[in-house]
């Protein structure tokens, strides 16, 4: 594979983290600015399937995620063993090293975010 070609299914990686993390920032968003119109006071069902939809979008989210920060990672390491020279091959090697963030941080203040809500939710 050519560094251009590498270089672009590093990018399409990337590109899959970034969508897949707009779902659920949505969600949040949104359930946050409906809590502020009344969704705390709304019906237990009502609260109950608004918690639902943001747990099954988050998962989904963060599969999603994890997945395409290990499909990087591994292109970064394909990358970089074809073209060990290569001065970008090697910004790619750098950029892989942070993608543990996206696989593990970014989850994990999804989790933090999604427990306040259900404390506000339901306490």
């Amino acid at each position: 594979m050519s560094e251009r070609e590498l270089v672009q299914l590093f990018g399409k990686s990337w590109m899959k983290i970034i969508i897949a993390q707009l779902a659920p920032t949505f969600l949040l968003i949104t359930t946050v600015g409906l809590m502020q119109f009344g969704l705390i006071e709304a019906p237990f069902s009502v609260r109950l399937s608004a918690a639902l939809i943001l747990l099954a979008s988050g998962i989904l989210g963060a599969l999603a995620e994890f997945s395409a920060a290990d499909e990087a990672i591994a292109i970064a390491k394909s990358a970089a063993k074809a073209l060990p020279q290569s001065v970008i091959v090697q910004q790619l090697v750098v950029q892989a090293k942070l993608l543990p963030v996206v696989k593990f941080v970014t989850p994990a203040i999804f989790v933090a975010i999604f427990v306040a809500i259900l404390f506000a939710l339901f306490a």
